[in-house]
């Protein structure tokens, strides 16, 4: 059997890593989709505290976040706090709800 190069062994890593960063990015896009009703954009979010708002999703992607899978650590705008927040389906909530969530977002820097 022939032995593989140090270039060879490089870019085996270099696809498997690909690959898994694919695969991370297409599991977090299907969690929002399943949570949220929508593969990210615009989402309503709630926090630990059950606090409601708005603020933009983009799987794969966070600048004003720290990504943990189907969560993120961010900032409440709500409690002034920071917290982990999960996507809503925004069918779930009441009306009022829904409108309040809207009215809250987050700083918009996507």
């Amino acid at each position: 059997m022939p032995r593989m190069g140090a270039n060879e062994r490089r870019s085996g890593r270099r696809r498997q890593a690909a690959a898994l960063g694919f695969f991370a990015f297409v599991v977090e896009a299907v969690t929002v989709w399943l949570r949220a009703g929508r593969p990210g954009g615009n989402v309503v979010v709630r926090c630990r505290d059950g606090h409601l708002y708005s603020t933009i999703w983009i799987p794969g992607v966070s600048v004003k976040s720290a990504r943990l899978g189907p969560w993120r650590l961010q900032r409440c705008p709500v409690g002034g706090h920071w917290s982990i927040v999960t996507p809503v389906k925004e069918s779930d909530l009441t009306p009022w709800q829904r409108r309040r969530a809207r009215a809250r977002t987050d700083i918009r820097v996507p």
